[in-house]
């Protein structure tokens, strides 16, 4: 999922994505994760601004405003 955000990033204007994005890179690259399960990964388990609700987080996102999603720098 970590690869997809990358690529997402790189392809997009001002390095922001959303989680429909990295959902239908997944599906063409044959990810057989279910759709909720990249969703909660994108939006909670790999956000650093995301409320804690998983014992397991990564810091790896931020939330760039509704529904949008960057690479976190720091």
């Amino acid at each position: 999922m970590l690869d997809a955000a990358c690529r997402l990033s790189a392809a997009s204007a001002d390095g922001t994505f959303t989680p429909d994005d990295v959902v239908r890179l997944l599906r063409r690259a044959g990810s057989r994760y279910a759709e909720s399960t990249i969703r909660t990964h994108v939006v909670s388990r790999m956000c650093a601004n995301a409320p804690a609700h998983h014992a397991t987080r990564y810091a790896d996102l931020v939330r760039d405003g509704r529904g949008r999603y960057r690479l976190n720098d720091s």
